[in-house]
C-alpha cells in the first residue's frame, strides 16, 4: 500500500540523519575531538547544500541529545561553540537561499546566548519555503513525547495520534521518509522515537566528517529501490 502521493521508486522528500562520528573521526587521525566536531560542521554544510539537488524538501539532523549533558564539560563547551560558529558563517547564506530553520528540543537549560542564538535563527528564516532546516538540539524523543503529551493535557485536547503529530516539536513538518545514521552503528539513540513509525532505514558505514553529497546521493538511491507498504501488500489479483 504506497502513499498515492509519493509513490515507491520516487526519492525522500523529508532525511533525518544522526550525525555520528566526530569524535572517532579524530581519533583516527590523532586530533583533538574537538577538531572532529569542528569539521562536522563542514560536512552538516555540504549536506544541507546538496539535499535539494535529490529533491529533498526538509532535512533534520541530530545536533546535542538531552543525554549529551553527561559528556565532559569541555567537549559540551565545544559542542556549545559549534552552534555559535555554524550560526555566524552560515545564517546569511541560509537565509539568501531560501532555507528555513526549525530547533527541536527543549529550551530550558541552554545556555543565555545560545538561546538568543536559536530565536535569531527562527525568527530571521521565518518566512523562507524553499526548504527547511530542522536541528535537534537539547533533544530527546521520549522527552519529546513527553513535551506533546503535557501540552494536550495542560490544554485540554484529546490526546489521540493526530493531536500528537501536531503537537511534537516536528509538528510543522513533513512526514519523515528516511532516517540515515553514519559511522557504522545501527541504533536510533532516542532519535524521532515517534517519526520512526514508518520511516525507512539506512544505516553507512561514514563517519559523519566524510559526509556530503555523495553518500547522500547513496542513502536516498537506497531509499529508492525500497518497497513501502505501510503495513499493507498489494492485492493478490485472481
Amino acid at each position: 500500500m504506497s502513499d498515492p502521493a509519493h509513490p515507491s521508486g520516487f526519492g525522500p522528500r523529508h532525511v533525518a540523519i544522526i550525525m555520528d562520528g566526530n569524535g572517532r573521526w579524530a581519533e583516527r587521525r590523532g586530533l583533538p575531538r574537538a577538531v572532529g566536531h569542528r569539521e562536522g560542521v563542514q560536512a552538516l554544510k555540504r549536506t544541507v547544500q546538496s539535499a535539494p539537488k535529490f529533491g529533498i524538501q526538509c532535512l533534520t539532523v541530530f545536533g546535542f541529545s538531552t543525554e549529551n549533558w553527561r559528556r565532559p564539560a569541555e567537549e559540551v563547551s565545544d559542542l556549545m561553540g559549534l552552534v555559535r560558529a555554524y550560526v555566524a558563517s552560515d545564517l546569511a547564506r541560509l537565509k539568501r537561499e531560501g532555507v528555513k530553520v526549525r530547533v527541536l528540543g527543549r529550551r530550558q537549560g541552554l545556555p543565555a546566548d545560545i538561546a538568543e542564538i536559536v530565536e535569531r535563527a527562527e525568527s530571521e528564516t521565518l518566512g523562507n519555503d524553499r526548504f527547511r532546516l530542522q536541528v535537534a538540539f537539547n533533544y530527546g524523543g521520549r522527552a519529546d513525547i513527553v513535551d506533546a503529551a503535557r501540552k494536550l493535557v495542560q490544554a485540554g485536547d484529546a490526546i489521540d495520534e493526530d493531536t500528537m503529530d501536531r503537537a511534537l516539536s516536528t509538528g510543522e513538518g513533513p512526514p519523515v521518509d528516511l532516517i540515515v545514521r553514519t559511522s557504522g552503528e545501527a541504533r536510533l539513540s532516542n532519535f524521532l522515537l515517534w517519526e520512526a513509525a514508518y520511516a525507512e532505514f539506512v544505516f553507512q558505514d561514514v563517519l559523519w566528517p566524510d559526509y556530503g553529497e555523495g553518500p547522500l546521493g547513496e542513502a536516498v538511491e537506497t531509499f529508492r529501490r525500497r518497497d513501502r507498504r505501510y503495513g499493507g501488500r498489494p492485492a493478490v489479483s485472481a
